[in-house]
C-alpha cells in the first residue's frame, strides 16, 4: 500500500532522509537524491521550521532538484508553516523541479488526519516545478492556478473535496503529462461527483496529458462508465482506475466503450470484478499488448447491506 511506506524514489532520485540534529552521517551530492525532511512524529525535539534551517545550512541548495517534506508537527497541525518556509527559501532553490508535501505514512499519521492547506502558492512561486505531489486532504485548499511547465500533478487523499477537483480542473497546466487523483470516500470528505471530472475527461485544457489517475473511489463504476466514452482516453498511454469499488458494471462499460487497445497500461488493482469478467478483459486487452493489472481481488464483505458491500484502498 502506497501509505504504508514512504517515498523510496522521487523525480528519479533515491530518498535520502536528512539527518536529525543529534546523527552525523556524510551527506550525499545535493543534486543526486531527493532531500526528505521530517521530524519525528510524537517525540521530536526540534520544529520542522528548525530541520530546514539546518538543511538550508548543511546542504548546496542551489544543486538541489527535488524536496519531499514528511512529518511537519502533531497531527492536526496544516502545512501552511512549511509552505511559508518554501516560498521564503525559493531564491535557494534555483534548481528545484520537485517538491512532495506529505510524504506521511499511516504508523505516523493517517492520511484523512494529514492537515494541508492552500498549496498552490508553492506553484506560482516555483515556476520552474515539474513535478508535484500532495498527501491528505484535510484542509486542503487548490484554488485555481496557471503554470506553464508543471508536467506530473498527485493529489493522494482519503477523500477530497469537489472544490479541491473543481480547482484543479480550472487550473491551466498546458505542458501536463501525468495527472494522479484520489478521490476517497464520502466518510473522509469526498464530494466530488463524475460531473466534476468534466475538465480531466474532456482533454480540452490538458493537451499533453498522457497518464491519467482516477483511483480509490467508491464511485469508480459510474467513474468507468464516463471514462469509456472521455476523450481524453484517446491520447492516453495509461489509465488508472485502481484502489476502488471498481465492479463488474464499470468493467463492461469499458469493454463496450471506446477502444483501449493503443493502452500500454490500464491499472485496475484493488477491484471487485467477477471471474468472467476478467476473463473477459485479459481476453479483449492482453493479446494487443495493454499491460492489465488485475492484482488484489477483492469479495463484498456485506451482502445484505450495499452500502457496506465495497471499500476502497485507502480511507482512513
Amino acid at each position: 500500500m502506497a501509505v504504508s511506506t514512504h517515498l523510496q524514489e522521487f523525480h528519479g532520485l533515491p530518498v535520502f532522509d536528512f539527518p536529525d540534529a543529534t546523527t552525523a552521517v556524510e551527506l550525499p551530492a545535493a543534486d543526486r537524491t531527493a532531500w526528505r525532511i521530517a521530524i519525528e512524529a510524537w517525540d521530536s525535539k526540534e520544529t520542522w521550521s528548525e530541520a530546514f534551517a539546518r538543511f538550508l545550512a548543511a546542504v548546496e541548495t542551489t544543486a538541489v532538484r527535488a524536496l519531499i517534506v514528511g512529518v511537519w508537527g502533531e497531527g492536526d497541525e496544516g502545512s501552511d508553516t512549511v509552505v511559508a518556509e518554501l516560498i521564503a527559501a525559493r531564491e535557494s532553490f534555483p534548481a528545484l523541479r520537485a517538491i512532495f508535501l506529505g510524504d506521511i505514512i499511516y504508523e505516523e499519521n493517517e492520511i484523512s488526519w494529514i492537515h494541508q492547506c492552500d498549496v498552490t502558492p508553492l506553484l506560482e512561486n516555483y515556476p520552474r516545478l515539474e513535478e508535484f505531489g500532495v498527501r491528505g486532504g484535510e484542509d486542503l485548499s487548490f484554488p485555481p492556478v496557471t503554470h506553464q511547465r508543471l508536467k506530473s500533478l498527485t493529489v493522494e487523499t482519503g477523500g477530497l473535496g469537489a472544490d479541491v477537483v473543481r480547482g484543479i480542473g480550472a487550473s491551466d497546466f498546458p505542458d501536463l503529462e501525468t495527472l494522479d487523483l484520489w478521490l476517497g470516500t464520502s466518510w473522509y470528505g469526498a464530494t466530488a461527483t463524475v460531473a466534476d471530472l468534466e475538465p480531466f475527461l474532456s482533454g480540452a485544457r490538458l493537451p499533453k496529458l498522457t497518464s491519467l489517475g482516477l483511483c480509490n473511489s467508491e464511485i469508480q463504476d459510474q467513474i468507468a462508465v464516463a471514462v469509456a466514452a472521455a476523450p481524453v482516453v484517446a491520447q492516453l498511454h495509461t489509465l488508472d482506475l485502481s484502489m476502488g469499488t471498481l465492479g463488474d458494471e464499470g468493467a463492461e462499460a469499458l469493454l463496450t466503450g471506446q477502444p483501449l487497445t493503443h493502452l500500454r497500461k490500464l491499472d485496475l488493482h484493488h477491484h471487485f470484478i467477477g471471474p468472467a469478467m476478467l476473463a473477459r478483459l485479459t481476453a479483449a486487452l492482453e493479446p494487443a499488448g495493454v499491460v492489465v493489472d488485475l492484482t488484489d481481488a477483492e469479495t463484498e464483505e456485506d451482502e445484505e447491506d450495499s452500502r457496506f458491500r465495497r471499500y476502497t484502498a485507502v480511507a482512513e
